[in-house]
C-alpha cells in the first residue's frame, strides 16, 4: 500500500515567517517530513531552504542577524515600483546556498506568486529558486515587482497566502498548512504599541542616509531639510508603513479565510505571533520557539492523519 504524501503549505507573513523553521524542525523531530513544500512570501523563502537542505543556514543566519544587517539588505531606491530592489536579498539567498534550479531538488517545491496584470496566481515551479522567492516576496509598496516570462510579479501572499492548494495539485494526500495571520487583524494600539517593525527601520538614520542618496542632487538639499523629521518618534495616529502594514494583515487575514473555506488543510498550525511586527526579522529567536511549540502542541492532532 503506498504511503500518503504529504504536503506543507508555508503561509506569508513577512517577519513572523521566521516560526517556519522551528515548524520545520518540530516535524522532522516528530518524523514527520513533507513529500510537498509550497509556500507563499516568507513561505517561499524557509521552504526553499528547506528543499536546498540550508535550513540550519537560514536558521543561523536568522538568529544572529542584526538592525545594521536588516538595514544593510535594504536596497533603497526611489524609483521601480518599490522601496527596496531586492537584489541583496538575492544575493543572501546565493551566499546561503540556496540557489539551484527548483527542479534539480528531490522535494517538489512551488513559490506562489502575483501576476501584477491579471491578478492571476502563479506557481513557480522552474528555474533558479532564488529569482522564485525574490517574486514571491515582492511586498507591494516596499519591494519592486520582478519581471518574469513578460509579466510583472509581486507577493504570493496577495492571492494565496497559505497554498494547500498548491500542495494538493503537486500530488500531495494530506496537507498541513501554517497561518501566520490568524491573529493578526486589530493589532495595531495608537496609544501602546511599540513601533519597531519597518517604521523603526524607516526611521534609522542608516535608511534615511541610503534614501536621500537615491535623490537627484538639485533637491536633495531640500529633502536633507526634512529628514530630521523622519527620525523623530513616531505621532499617536498610525503613520504610512503602519497603514501599509496593517491594511496587508487585514486583506490576507480575509483571502485566508476565504481560501481555507473551500479547500481546508488536514491539520492546520497557527503560531502566536500577534506582537511580532512586519519587519522584525531581529526576533527570530522567538517566532522559531513559536513555531516548535505550535507543532509539539498538534501532535495529536498530526498522529491521526501521519
Amino acid at each position: 500500500m503506498r504511503r500518503s504524501r504529504i504536503g506543507l503549505a508555508l503561509g506569508s507573513g513577512s517577519a513572523r515567517g521566521w516560526s517556519h523553521i522551528g515548524v520545520l524542525e518540530a516535524l522532522q523531530e516528530a518524523g514527520i517530513r513533507p513529500d510537498v513544500v509550497c509556500g507563499a512570501s516568507i513561505g517561499a523563502l524557509v521552504g526553499a531552504a528547506y528543499v536546498a537542505d540550508r535550513l540550519q543556514a537560514l536558521k543561523d543566519f536568522a538568529e544572529s542577524v542584526t538592525w545594521r544587517e536588516i538595514v544593510s539588505l535594504l536596497d533603497v531606491r526611489v524609483t521601480g515600483g518599490g522601496l527596496i530592489s531586492g537584489k541583496q536579498i538575492v544575493e543572501l539567498l546565493r551566499r546561503l546556498k540556496i540557489d539551484a534550479a527548483i527542479d534539480s531538488y528531490a522535494t517538489p517545491y512551488a513559490a506562489i506568486a502575483t501576476d501584477l496584470e491579471s491578478g492571476r496566481e502563479v506557481w513557480l515551479r522552474e528555474g533558479p529558486i532564488e529569482d522564485a522567492v525574490r517574486a514571491s516576496i515582492s511586498l507591494p509598496g516596499i519591494f519592486s515587482p520582478v519581471r518574469n516570462a513578460d509579466r510583472w510579479l509581486v507577493d504570493g501572499g496577495l492571492v494565496n497566502p497559505v497554498p494547500v492548494s498548491t500542495c494538493r495539485a503537486l500530488g500531495a494526500d494530506i496537507v498541513l498548512a501554517v497561518n501566520l495571520n490568524g491573529d493578526l487583524v486589530g493589532r495595531f494600539d495608537s496609544g501602546t504599541t511599540k513601533r519597531t517593525s519597518f517604521a523603526s527601520i524607516s526611521a534609522s538614520p542608516e535608511f534615511v542616509r541610503k534614501l536621500l542618496g537615491q535623490i537627484p542632487p538639485g533637491i536633495r538639499e531640500q529633502a536633507s531639510a526634512i529628514a530630521p523629521k523622519l527620525l523623530r518618534s513616531a505621532p499617536a495616529s498610525p503613520g504610512y508603513f503602519d497603514v501599509l502594514t496593517n491594511a496587508i494583515n487585514v486583506m490576507q487575514d480575509q483571502i485566508t479565510r476565504a481560501r481555507l473555506a473551500g479547500e481546508p488543510p488536514h491539520v492546520m498550525l497557527v503560531p502566536r505571533l500577534r506582537d511580532i511586527g512586519l519587519l522584525e526579522f531581529n526576533r527570530a529567536t522567538e517566532a522559531i520557539a513559536e513555531g516548535r511549540a505550535c507543532v509539539e502542541q498538534a501532535l495529536p492532532a498530526l498522529r491521526r492523519y501521519i
